[in-house]
C-alpha cells in the first residue's frame, strides 16, 4: 500500500504528464491550421516570381578600338629652338620682337640657363676685383654670378649685383605670343642652407 504522501506525487506527476500532453494536442492543432496558410502563401509567392520579369537591359557591346599611327614624329618639335626660329622667321613684320630674341638665340648658354629661376636662391655676395658678385645656389652648388651674366630658363640677364639682391631682364612671350623684357630680382635668402 501506497503511502499518503506517496499518492499525492503521484497524482502530481499525473497531472503534469495531463497537461503536457494537452499542450502538445493544441501545438498540433495550430500548426495545422497554420500549414494551410503557408501552403497559400508559398503558392502566390511561386506564382508572382513566375510572372516577375527582370527588366535589365543588355550591356552593349564594346566599339572596337582601332590605333591611330603617330604621323607627327618627323615635325617640328613644339619646344625646340628650330621651332622658335621659325616662328621667328614668320613675324618678320616685327622687328623689334625677333632682334630681342635673336641676339639670345646666337649665343652660347651659360650653366645657370639649365635651371629655372625658382630652383635658384641668392646666399650672399662679395667684392672681387673691384666688381659686385652674387653667390647663388643652385642644384647644390655654388655659382659666382656677376653683371651680364646669364641665368634661369627666360634669358634672364644680370642687369645690378647688390648685398642684398640681383636685379635681372629677362625675355618672356606675352599673351599675343609677343616678347617682351621682364624685370625680375633674385633677392638674397638669409638662413638658408
Amino acid at each position: 500500500m501506497l503511502t499518503k504522501s506517496q499518492r499525492s506525487a503521484r497524482l502530481q506527476k499525473e497531472q503534469k504528464s495531463e497537461v503536457v500532453s494537452l499542450c502538445f494536442f493544441v501545438s498540433v492543432a495550430v500548426s495545422g491550421c497554420g500549414a494551410s496558410v503557408n501552403d497559400d502563401l508559398q503558392a502566390w509567392m511561386q506564382s508572382q516570381r513566375a510572372e516577375t520579369r527582370s527588366r535589365v537591359s543588355p550591356i552593349p557591346a564594346p566599339k572596337r578600338f582601332v590605333p591611330q599611327a603617330y604621323t607627327e614624329e618627323r615635325s617640328v618639335d613644339p619646344f625646340s629652338s628650330q621651332k622658335l626660329t621659325q616662328a621667328l622667321r614668320n613675324e618678320m613684320g616685327h622687328p623689334s620682337n625677333s632682334a630681342l630674341i635673336s641676339v639670345e638665340l646666337n649665343r652660347r648658354k651659360e650653366a645657370l640657363e639649365y635651371f629655372p629661376l625658382d630652383t635658384m636662391v641668392m646666399v650672399g655676395s662679395l667684392i672681387k676685383k673691384g666688381l659686385p658678385i652674387a653667390l647663388v645656389k643652385a642644384d647644390n652648388l655654388l655659382y659666382q654670378v656677376k653683371v651680364g651674366s646669364y641665368i634661369g630658363q627666360n634669358y634672364g640677364k644680370v642687369i645690378k649685383v647688390s648685398e642684398t639682391e640681383m636685379n635681372l631682364r629677362e625675355i618672356v612671350q606675352d599673351a599675343s605670343g609677343e616678347w617682351i623684357e621682364r624685370p625680375t630680382t633674385l633677392q638674397l635668402q638669409e638662413g638658408t642652407k
